[in-house]
């Protein structure tokens, strides 16, 4: 069975639109949340979600089953991904 991916990203971030690009390459499903295009409480509990994964709250936070990786790593998410 496939690990769940999800990753949080901001909708004008180079990396985070690189990191989708990478997952859409390998034929990998994904959720995604652009965190800058919520607003008010939605907004606030999702960050505080990604505080929790990575204390730095930088975007893109990739999650792959239980490993958080933080940044656009291609070599890491392809080796979680098991590519």
């Amino acid at each position: 069975m496939e690990e769940p991916v999800k990753i949080y990203t901001l909708s004008t971030c180079g990396h985070c639109k690189a990191t989708k690009r990478l997952l859409d390459d390998c034929r990998v499903k994904y959720e995604f949340t652009d965190v800058d295009l919520l607003e008010g409480e939605e907004r606030a509990a999702i960050l505080e979600d990604v505080r929790k994964l990575n204390p730095r709250c930088s975007f893109p936070t990739i999650i792959i089953g239980d490993k958080v990786i933080v940044g656009h790593k291609e070599d890491e998410i392809k080796e979680a991904l098991g590519l």
